[in-house]
This record gives C-alpha cells, sequence and structure tokens, in this order.
C-alpha cells in the first residue's frame, strides 16, 4: 500500500476523531474508554501543534488511514528531550504497513527537532502488532507493567519501549529540548 505522510490539518480532524473513536471502542492501545468528540481532539492536537511537535496523517487517494504525534514523556523540565510516540490506524489500513510510514516519519520529525529519546506505552502485552511495529524501528522493551488498566472486562498490561534519538544519551544536547509548559 502506497500512503503519503504528512503534517496534519485542521481538515483531516473529523476523521482523525474517527480513527481514534474506533480504536477506543475496539482496542487496548488507549485505556480511554469514551471516544472524545471532535472539540476535545481539536483541543488536543492544538496542544501538542503549539509546542511545536509533529502531529502526521497517512493518506491514500485522499483519505486518512492514520495518524502519529508525539508529545512530551513528562511535564517536568529534565525530561524535555523525550517525547512518547502515539500512531492510530483505521480499522481498513490495518495490517498494510501504514503505522510503520507514519512511525518512522514520526521519528525523523522528533530526531529533526533535536530530540535525544522516545517511548512508547503500549497498552496490552498481547498487542504483537504494536510491539513488533516499534520493534522493527529500533525500540527495545524497557519494562512490562502488569494489570494497569481495567478495559473490556480484564485487566491490561503496559508494555514501555524506548528508542534513542540522535544519539540518545551519548552526548551533551545541542538543542534547548522543548517547552513544557501549558501541555
Amino acid at each position: 500500500m502506497t500512503v503519503t505522510v504528512r503534517p496534519s490539518t485542521d481538515a483531516d480532524l473529523p476523521a482523525i476523531t474517527a480513527i481514534y473513536g474506533w480504536n477506543v471502542l475496539n482496542g487496548l492501545g488507549t485505556f480511554e474508554e469514551v471516544p472524545p468528540d471532535i472539540a476535545e481532539m481539536t483541543r488536543r492536537r492544538a496542544g501538542f501543534l503549539d509546542k511545536g511537535m509533529p502531529y502526521l496523517v497517512a493518506e491514500q487517494d485522499g483519505a486518512v488511514l492514520g495518524y502519529a504525534y508525539a508529545g512530551p514523556f513528562r511535564l517536568r523540565a529534565a525530561y524535555r528531550y523525550t517525547v512518547e510516540d502515539s500512531v492510530y490506524v483505521g480499522p481498513d489500513a490495518v495490517g498494510k504497513g501504514v503505522g510503520k510510514a507514519l512511525l518512522s516519519a514520526l521519528i525523523a520529525a522528533c530526531e529533526a527537532l533535536g530530540l535525544r529519546q522516545m517511548c512508547a506505552v503500549i497498552g496490552d502485552s498481547g498487542n504483537a502488532a504494536s510491539i513488533g511495529l516499534h520493534a522493527s524501528l529500533g525500540f527495545e522493551q524497557r519494562g512490562l507493567f502488569p494489570a494497569m488498566g481495567y478495559k473490556f472486562d480484564r485487566w491490561v498490561d503496559l508494555v514501555w519501549m524506548q528508542r534513542p534519538l540522535n544519539g540518545g544519551g551519548t552526548r551533551e544536547p545541542d538543542t534547548p529540548g522543548m517547552t513544557l509548559s501549558g501541555v
């Protein structure tokens, strides 16, 4: 499947909202249980964009198939070089390389910002697709947190994975990192 990955626009918000809503209702990649409306998704996206963070979509023939973004890992100043990725794909695009195209572009965008670490917090230790996607792009598992959430009438684990960007922690940062206030 050939897809184009590009920065998201306001016009993509209905598709982004629908994709996330489907993932909320059908998957364990998010522990959210009620899909947010378009106003809330607009607010969330603006919060990341206001920080200069990438918020990307993958499209084919004008249809948005998935989206990905990076945001602060934590809001303390020392974390300003570390981001957490999020990747969501619509039901018709699962298993077709859309997630890999999005995450690859997201990694490149974060490296261009001078960031040094990317982490993934993956819902469900049985989520072979997301774990495999991240591993295929250089992420390593750093932790497993059993029974951290309860969704779909069962306890769900969290898998933490990490990937260095721009050499990771091998040298001093060469950029000021993210501004973390107001997220």
